[in-house]
């Protein structure tokens, strides 16, 4: 192996220069000349429309890719909003009552919603009920099949369906979670997580409900709904819990109020 690679270190001392290579003009130089400034123009165009859209940001920031990232942005701006809220209802609340003091008119609408507000959930209330709490089971390994996959999660109907039993049973307050039900609140769930009030929940969730203990108890009982999960609940492992307790804080229900909709046109 010395004695090959001292020969060949040999030729190629010995040998000559490279050939000189001959550059080649395009055939058709007068092409070039206008496709460079055209490509020139479009990567400045490229650039600027970047630059408007980014405003200042990065375009391919990770936490903008990272779902959970967006969600917790998503959850800080209700939270930003809903103090917002509430200190415009207080401001609305206080110049109202100022106002009432010297106009009358103001004074007699005031008088005439007072009893609505309880019964609209504008009321904090506190009072002997029942708690139920609902949760995903929790399987040592995890499920393979879709169908069983299903069964081992509490649905947006099963929440709807202990909600409704508690107000078919006298239920005079209701809170999820941290959340006063009022007419116009809608449980909803996305995945196996609870949407409420423009907030994000993940199980267990639990349900506060003020009211006659033993009309609520029956309710749940006779629900064919929650007669369903609890055999479920049995088969798979699901959640599923009553308790019932002498003294239960429900809070005042301090999100937006809005209705819409449908009037007959003419």
């Amino acid at each position: 192996m010395v004695g090959s690679t001292a020969g060949q270190r040999k030729a190629a001392s010995t040998a000559g220069p490279p050939p000189r290579r001959r550059f080649r003009r395009p055939a058709n130089p007068g092409l070039w000349q206008v496709l460079v400034p055209v490509i020139t123009l479009l990567a400045g165009l490229l650039a600027a429309t970047t630059a408007h859209t980014a405003r200042g940001t990065d375009l391919r920031s990770a936490g903008r890719s990272n779902l959970a990232d967006l969600i917790r942005q998503a959850e800080n701006r209700v939270v930003s909003d809903d103090n917002l809220v509430r200190q415009l209802q207080n401001q609305v609340a206080a110049a109202t009552d100022r106002l009432a003091r010297s106009d009358e008119r103001v004074a007699a609408i005031k008088a005439r919603a007072q009893p609505l507000r309880a019964p609209a959930g504008l009321v904090a209330m506190t009072g002997p009920g029942l708690t139920v709490t609902l949760d995903d089971a929790h399987p040592a390994e995890p499920e393979t099949d879709p169908v069983k996959a299903n069964a081992l999660v509490v649905h947006q109907s099963d929440m709807q369906a202990a909600v409704n039993a508690l107000w078919a049973g006298g239920a005079e307050a209701i809170m999820v979670m941290n959340q006063r039900l009022a007419a116009t609140s809608a449980v909803r769930c996305v995945g196996n997580t609870l949407l409420l009030n423009g907030r994000v929940y993940s199980p267990p969730f639990t349900i506060a409900a003020i009211g006659p203990v033993p009309g609520m108890r029956n309710a749940l009982e006779e629900s064919v709904n929650l007669q369903q999960y609890r055999k479920d609940a049995d088969a798979y492992g699901l959640g599923y819990q009553v308790d019932e307790h002498t003294h239960i804080d429900v809070p005042a229900y301090d999100a937006p109020i809005g209705l819409s909709y449908a009037a007959v046109g003419g």
